[in-house]
């Protein structure tokens, strides 16, 4: 079911919509609602200018990889853990090309920004590069090589100042629609990380 941004005061409330049709009646995660989600929250990291344009590719690249294998086959991939399935079977999932590597990019990246924004919540006196360089820390450097750490770090550097970032990022009772977001997207970001380490695919490092 695809889901229509547009008719959302933000795109955190439109995600909100968009999480109760991530799990099927089962409890699997489904792939392209999940994917949706991620989708609808990218258009936010435009908002950070330039510090955020390494994010924002390589989540959407992630995204591309995951959804060009979905449409390979939809009834096979329906369920976005059996993507994961068929690679381990395979044994595809270790390599840095595979949808195993790209779902784990890709919420690892999920995991920065709902730090980020439990961050702006929980400390208004933060700045916008404070917030992100805390988020930073707990979620994406231990994972990043020396090169990529040293770039995130620069570009973290050219935040845009809080008070205009916070104007720009839509209508409605935004901090709700964030605090809302945060609780519900994080335990489907979890149950992506047990699932790929109970395959041991949760420690796979950059270059």
């Amino acid at each position: 079911m695809a889901l229509v941004q547009s008719t959302s005061p933000n795109c955190f409330a439109g995600a909100i919509e968009g999480i109760p049709l991530v799990k099927s009646a089962s409890g699997d995660m489904l792939t392209k609602p999940f994917l949706d989600v991620c989708r609808i929250i990218l258009p936010v990291l435009d908002k950070f200018g330039a510090a955020m344009a390494m994010v924002k590719s390589d989540i959407g690249g992630n995204i591309t990889r995951l959804e060009t294998r979905y449409k390979e086959d939809p009834s096979a991939f329906y369920l976005l853990h059996d993507i994961v399935r068929r690679e381990i079977s395979e044994k595809k999932a270790k390599n840095s090309n595979s949808c195993a590597n790209g779902l784990l990019w890709l919420t690892r990246a999920m995991d920065f920004l709902v730090a980020l924004f439990g961050n702006l919540l929980d400390h208004v006196d933060w700045t916008i590069s404070h917030a992100a360089t805390e988020a930073y820390n707990v979620t994406l450097k231990k994972w990043h090589g020396w090169i990529a750490s040293s770039a995130f770090t620069v570009a973290l550097k050219l935040a845009p100042e809080r008070t205009k970032f916070m104007s720009v990022l839509g209508d409605g009772d935004l901090d709700s629609d964030i605090k809302n977001f945060v609780s519900a997207f994080s335990p489907l970001l979890q149950e992506n990380h047990d699932f790929l380490k109970s395959f041991g695919l949760d420690d796979m490092k950059a270059s």
